[in-house]
């Protein structure tokens, strides 16, 4: 299409929104902010969001609709501990609710009706911030030109959150109130309060950290997996491999926490490509090996044993 010439459009995300076409020849607005679903161009025209995420895109998201499931699964854990059986009842729900505020808020998106989406792709750190880099030609006056430059993955989030809420207030008070019979009344509903601290708190993380999220979700996700994991096996005193052949409980949490340890280096190496990146998934046990098989070694009794021996 012809582009016409017209004054230069400042700032790093401001351009002009296509007024008309005829032909070859387009018309364009006054330079300002894209409408939603639309990015500039090289000739800082506005034009609209037509790709779909790619396999990093669609793992940040799954990172991101990870986190209040996570956070449900560790609170309710936390406050049911060994007084109540309905634990895995609440598991159960609140995968649910995450799972279906997920399939609803990919229904929504553009294009409604399907679990597809169309995208803008993230070119860099900036794109996340346009808010940053309004322009102000003469030091006074102040375009603003902030808009949605990474569509959806910035707004999709709070959507899938706020579904998340709903869904948990509908939901999960009639289940606790019925089943959680082991807990005393103040006790049952306390996970439930604690989604109301967090997902403010997830919320507000989205808003300011989105983009720094989006390059570091990857190292978060192993960094803490290898950290919860080596804290739980200490706390819950894992010495040796009969210790979790016995506990089905700690197991499963094993088996978890290699999921997550496995999602964070898919995120790394992308798997672009499988025959270097695939042999990678094999040092996913290597932590927890190398923690059962030093453990007795660590013991803090016996260290000070033989620290009393030696004297």
């Amino acid at each position: 299409a012809a582009v016409d010439i017209q004054p230069a459009c400042l700032g790093l995300y401001c351009g002009r929104t296509v007024l008309s076409v005829n032909g070859s020849v387009e018309t364009y607005g006054e330079c300002g902010v894209c409408p939603r679903g639309q990015r500039t161009d090289d000739n800082k025209i506005c034009r609209e969001c037509m790709g779909s995420p790619d396999r990093y895109d669609w793992l940040y998201l799954g990172f991101m609709a990870m986190l209040p499931l996570v956070l449900h699964w560790f609170f309710i854990e936390w406050y049911s501990g060994k007084k109540s059986s309905s634990a895995v009842l609440q598991h159960l729900t609140a995968l649910l609710e995450c799972g279906v505020a997920a399939v609803v808020t990919l229904l929504l998106s553009d294009p409604v009706g399907s679990l597809h989406i169309r995208s803008c792709h993230v070119k860099k750190l900036s794109d996340w911030y346009t808010m940053l880099y309004n322009p102000s030609p003469d030091y006074i006056t102040t375009v603003h030109c902030t808009h949605e430059a990474v569509y959806p993955l910035y707004t999709i989030v709070f959507i899938y959150y706020a579904f998340c809420l709903v869904l948990m207030m509908l939901l999960r008070p009639l289940l606790v109130k019925k089943i959680a019979c082991g807990l005393g009344r103040s006790d049952r509903f306390k996970s439930i309060y604690a989604a109301l601290y967090f997902f403010p708190i997830l919320t507000a993380l989205q808003a300011i950290g989105g983009g720094l999220l989006y390059y570091a979700f990857p190292y978060i996700i192993l960094v803490l997996s290898l950290v919860t994991l080596a804290v739980y096996m200490s706390a819950s005193e894992v010495e040796f491999f009969k210790d979790l052949l016995v506990r089905k409980k700690r197991l499963v949490v094993l088996f978890s926490h290699w999921l997550l340890h496995a999602y964070g280096i898919i995120s790394i190496s992308k798997l672009d490509k499988l025959e270097q990146d695939l042999p990678l998934l094999a040092l996913v046990p290597a932590p927890a090996l190398f923690y059962l098989m030093t453990a007795k070694y660590t013991e803090p009794s016996r260290i000070l044993s033989e620290g009393g021996n030696g004297h």
